[in-house]
């Protein structure tokens, strides 16, 4: 039986329970609980399971991160050297028949000195943002906040 029949079993018991005989009511009541938390119990070791999967993912997806940046750092650094040796050397461009290497100036850009001496106009406005720790804390204070109030929500633990 699934967890929802189960369930629904369960609620559909307790509504008829002033109706039946207390005996029966106990051992149908005892014989549902018992397969609801066996339902529950094994819900929730495959919950940890999936967890366990999810950890691994993340552990593998920062291995892989960790390696991708490093490649890029190898890269990088190669491309620097090639890039100093051959203006060291005084040559612009390398035309071989896999490959051409060249040196050639890329687009302006700006490089900023002191950015407080740059007029306001220039400047892009941030949107406000609102701080959720300090009207929680203002409101759990007993202050009254407009448009904000204190929920309480309930969630699954799996200890």
């Amino acid at each position: 039986m699934k967890l929802y029949e189960l369930t629904q079993n369960y609620a559909q018991l307790l509504e008829l329970a002033d109706s039946m005989d207390e005996e029966m009511f106990r051992d149908t009541l005892s014989s549902i609980e018992e397969a609801l938390e066996d339902k529950v119990e094994n819900t929730a070791k495959f919950v940890r399971c999936l967890d366990g999967d999810i950890e691994a993912i993340k552990a593998e997806e920062k291995r892989l991160a960790d390696r991708r940046k490093a490649l890029e750092s190898k890269v990088s650094n190669c491309k620097i050297y090639l890039q100093e040796q051959l203006e060291f050397a005084g040559i612009d461009k390398v035309k071989r028949p896999t490959v051409t290497v060249s040196i050639q100036a890329n687009p302006p850009s700006v490089l900023v000195k002191d950015e407080s001496l740059i007029p306001s106009h220039y400047m892009v406005p941030v949107a406000p943002k609102l701080d959720k720790k300090a009207v929680l804390s203002f409101l759990k204070e007993g202050g009254e906040v407009p448009g904000c109030e204190i929920q309480q929500l309930r969630s699954l633990r799996i200890k």
